[in-house]
């Protein structure tokens, strides 16, 4: 690929439209025998031939048709970004990342956000998703990443840093018979209505976020759905709810009337993704999660306080 000009790959993609070397030699302000040597430098690259030519029509091959085809969608996409890049310039604007998450973000998130844009003049538009719809706003184009909980198994989807994993805590209210207890065994989720999200996310994604049994066997109700994480502690402190939490989000989310319990025998702990377009390269979040990877390296440096609230 890197032998290829994109001087070249612009003149076939005129010549595509035009299907004449002068028509074609006038859009790009060049002689034509200029688009002729461009065409046969790339044919030369390429390896095979890309335009039929005689002296009364000219028309691509077939195998000049399948490459237009696949080679157009990017030099649009490359074109694009020169044009952005040069606006840009010319404006003295920023760079902009439309980031998506749910229910909250860390304090090392937000350092590493603060870094983007001192770092690299990169500005970031956070924008919050519905709590059981992690991917729709990523697939739809309205969010350039999304910070969300794993796994993710959606096709053109992946994830470009993963946070450390978190111990996953049982939130129940502070009348709760089991909030004097401090820690809860997984079997015990059974005697609860375990709080859902509610969304279009996959089955795959809503049987990690709420186990459909316990290990051993015993299905965990679900009945209930929220849309959003303070809906579902406002649930568990007026009634006889539970809802599962990392742990990060419970030193947040401290009340008096909820606690949080250790789950013994719940292998499976909480872990957030920054999650992308496989099909969109982006220095910028190359970056962001570059300084994600550090900032939280050096977090796991930092000694556990003594005497947390939380188990």
């Amino acid at each position: 690929m890197h032998q290829v000009h994109v001087q070249e790959i612009e003149c076939l993609l005129v010549l595509a439209e035009e299907l004449h070397f002068g028509r074609t030699a006038e859009r790009l302000g060049c002689a034509q025998s200029r688009v002729s040597q461009l065409v046969a430098g790339l044919e030369r690259r390429v390896g095979v031939r890309l335009v039929d030519r005689t002296s009364r029509r000219v028309a691509l091959s077939r195998h000049g048709v399948q490459f237009v085809a696949e080679v157009r969608p990017a030099y649009r996409a490359l074109s694009a970004a020169v044009d952005r890049a040069r606006d840009r310039a010319r404006s003295g604007t920023l760079d902009r990342l439309r980031i998506g998450f749910h229910g909250g973000l860390y304090g090392e998130v937000t350092e590493a956000f603060r870094r983007l844009r001192g770092e690299h003049g990169v500005v970031l538009e956070l924008v919050e998703i519905p709590l059981g719809s992690p991917f729709t706003a990523l697939l739809e184009d309205r969010v350039d990443a999304a910070v969300v909980e794993l796994p993710v198994g959606e096709p053109g989807l992946t994830t470009g840093f993963r946070f450390p994993p978190q111990d996953r805590l049982l939130a129940v209210s502070a009348r709760h018979p089991l909030a004097a207890a401090g820690r809860v065994d997984v079997e015990e989720l059974a005697a609860l209505d375990v709080l859902r999200p509610l969304g279009d996310a996959p089955d795959y994604w809503r049987a990690a976020r709420v186990p459909p049994a316990t290990p051993g066997g015993v299905p965990i109700r679900s009945g209930t759905g929220i849309s959003t994480v303070e809906e579902g502690l406002a649930l568990v402190a007026a009634g006889d709810h539970g809802m599962l939490v990392c742990r990060p989000l419970a030193e947040r989310a401290a009340r008096e009337d909820v606690r949080y319990l250790g789950i013994d025998g719940l292998d499976e702990p909480s872990q957030l993704g920054l999650v992308r377009r496989t099909d969109r390269p982006s220095w910028q979040l190359d970056a962001l999660a570059g300084l994600l990877a550090e900032v939280f390296g050096r977090a796991a440096e930092r000694p556990v306080p003594v005497g947390a609230a939380v188990p």
